[in-house]
């Protein structure tokens, strides 16, 4: 039987275990990326693993988060990453440069890869034809360290594309149609690969905004060949050497597969406030438009920032809607400005903003209480914009011109002739910023702000655990959820006591001061939830900061693939109910008692008894007998220790 793409660059990485769907493998990672709100404390655990230099092909440290300087915090951690680079062999891309996932596909991206990076919109590099996935930053920082990557082997979802996009409908429509159909868990446990006679009518961008776009599916990642189209994409950025065609086997087979004729598609749209609430922009046109967003790792490309500029040839922003672009890059920026199109957009009306993530991760550009905000972005999970009670639409930049010059959202068509856009055959490459790696063996002083904190240590679990429902929530709670993001949280992610003050706010602001007096009195914490826990962003300190104010169970129906990851990481035991319908019986506030679940772990046991006011319930431990060891010794740091 031939192999898939997927399955072609899993075999040729494979370094323990077999390729079994379900079983876990271990991968050899070749490069890595962090940006600077996972970067800190993924660097602070690589020293502590206390490897003197990275040992991956390529490693880049990538700012593009914190951006927005109103104290010292920020800029101390850019001076911290930029040292740390020097110091560990790194690549370091300053702020302003611009976003990791964009950069990474312009500048180091190559077919047949593994990438492995503490961002969950990695899966970018998919549309290079690279096997991009995202992770907490432990488990990056144990990747430059040359450890290998592990996951459950994933079955592959098989998309195939035929026909060919009509004017006015863009890739961005192409991930809301398979998110209309699967939701935000319908990718979790799968690869989804992008094959059939469509795939040549994409770019190399195009297909990037598509495997971005994936993570909301909830999938390990997403990927498509690398074909003609990608070593065009490489022979503009000067980079033909890297190409090699990878593509699928004719035989090859999917264990799913869904087909999508691309000519039907028309422009769509998600509504507050999920990725999944999506429907026809016809639908629902007309409503007034306060602000619309340009940019993000999903759609900041020349691409899109081009045919937005060429629509607004002839006409202006409305004068109701506040319209903001935001370059992907600074080889975006350099090249729309030397085509014209800055131009084009600053006369219409358009603020332009520097080459980063801002408004996407709340830092910055809020919107109006109860006013509509369209974006380009990849999430519109609830308050992620910083107004409380947004009302958050996701679309293509095609709609977001249109319904910036409009004053209402608008169908694109109805502007009339569709703008055509050339790319360069080469691009003004635009990296003069970015700091190649210094020699081995230099004296680095690592710089360290006030705001840089110890990194905590934690202890192992006891034989019997005994603690607390402290909250109870229901299906798909998110990282944001748990771990807000926003101008005022994200520059402390370098100093875990300060951070844990914020976890759970939008739930429940009392949340991390009930957890400090539980601790006082010696009472650990545990979290039940309901389906897709934790889904959304990769970062880790939804594990962590829980941890560091002693929750150390949660129970729910069904988790989400890297929080899962991070809270074994973490020490944080992940139970799943073996009936959901006893999600029911636990209440916030019950008290809970699990014996032995010391020696369930080491004995491989599949389900452990919890006791939940007396009275049993049923968990299964779906584990790995790696994760079963971590678990044990109380953290993945402790493990590799031992």
């Amino acid at each position: 039987m031939g192999k898939t793409v997927a399955e072609k660059i899993l075999a040729s990485h494979l370094v323990e275990g077999e390729l079994k769907k379900g079983e876990e493998i271990a991968l050899r990672i070749d490069q890595t990326l962090t940006q600077d709100a996972t970067g800190t404390m993924a660097y602070l655990e690589f020293e502590a693993i206390g490897i003197p230099r990275v040992k991956t092909e390529l490693s880049v440290c990538y700012v593009d988060h914190n951006l927005v300087q109103s104290d010292f915090k920020n800029a101390d951690d850019h001076r911290f990453l930029q040292s740390v680079a020097r110091k560990f062999g790194l690549y370091f891309s300053p702020p302003g440069n611009g976003i990791s996932h964009q950069v990474h596909l312009e500048r180091f991206g190559i077919p047949g890869k593994t990438l492995l990076g503490s961002d969950s919109h990695t899966p970018t590099g998919g549309g290079l034809g690279m096997l991009a996935m995202g992770a907490g930053g432990l488990d990056v920082a144990m990747a430059m360290a040359g450890k290998p990557f592990y996951l459950i082997m994933p079955k592959i979802y098989g998309v195939k594309l035929t026909g060919k996009l009509q004017p006015w409908v863009s890739a961005r429509d192409v991930l809301l149609e398979v998110l209309r159909r699967l939701s935000v868990k319908g990718g979790v446990g799968y690869i989804m690969e992008y094959f059939g006679p469509g795939v040549k009518e994409l770019s190399v961008t195009d297909r990037a905004t598509i495997t971005n776009f994936g993570a909301e599916l909830g999938a390990t990642t997403s990927v498509f060949p690398s074909d003609e189209n990608t070593r065009i994409f490489l022979a503009a950025q000067q980079r033909e050497e890297a190409w090699q065609e990878l593509v699928a086997d004719d035989d090859a087979e999917y264990d799913e597969i869904m087909e999508i004729d691309l000519a039907t598609l028309e422009p769509l749209i998600a509504c507050p406030s999920s990725p999944d609430n999506v429907v026809k922009v016809s639908e629902i046109a007309g409503k007034p438009v306060a602000q619309v967003l340009v940019g993000s790792c999903t759609n900041s490309s020349i691409r899109d920032l081009s045919i937005v500029a060429k629509t607004l040839d002839n006409h202006e922003v409305s004068p109701e809607v506040s319209f903001e672009v935001n370059p992907g890059s600074r080889q975006v920026l350099e090249n729309i400005s030397k085509a014209g199109d800055l131009h084009t957009l600053i006369h219409a009306g358009a603020r332009v903003h520097q080459a980063g993530c801002l408004g996407c991760i709340g830092m910055g550009q809020a919107p109006p209480t109860g006013a509509i905000s369209l974006r380009t972005f990849p999430r519109n999970f609830p308050g992620r914009s910083g107004t409380v009670g947004d009302k958050v639409y996701l679309c293509s930049p095609e709609v977001a011109v249109a319904s910036a010059i409009k004053g209402v959202i608008t169908d694109p068509r109805d502007l009339g002739a569709y703008p055509e856009v050339i790319l360069p055959e080469k691009y003004l490459l635009g990296d003069g910023r970015i700091v190649a790696p210094w020699p081995a063996g230099d004296d680095v002083e690592i710089v360290r702000g006030p705001n840089i904190a110890p990194f905590p240590e934690f202890q192992a679990i006891p034989e019997t655990w005994t603690g607390k429902v402290m909250l109870k929530v229901g299906d798909n709670i998110t990282t944001d959820h748990i771990m807000p993001a926003g101008a005022k949280i994200l520059p402390l992610r370098s100093n875990i006591p300060a951070i844990s003050e914020f976890v759970f706010e939008s739930v429940d602001s009392k949340f991390p001061l009930e957890m400090k007096n539980a601790a006082a009195h010696n009472v650990f914490g545990a979290i039940i939830g309901g389906d897709n826990y934790g889904q959304g962003s990769s970062r880790e300190h939804a594990a962590l900061a829980p941890r560091y104010l002693g929750v150390q169970v949660k129970l729910v129906k069904s988790f989400a693939r890297i929080h899962k990851a991070n809270l074994i990481n973490f020490g944080i035991i992940p139970l799943v109910f073996s009936d959901p319908a006893d999600y029911d019986r636990v209440e916030q506030g019950s008290e809970l008692v699990i014996a032995g679940i010391r020696e369930a772990l080491e004995n491989d046991s599949e389900e452990i008894t919890v006791e939940c006011d007396g009275k049993p319930i049923q968990a299964k431990l779906e584990l790995s007998k790696r994760h079963r060891e971590i678990l044990v010794t109380g953290s993945l740091l402790n493990w590799a220790r031992s």
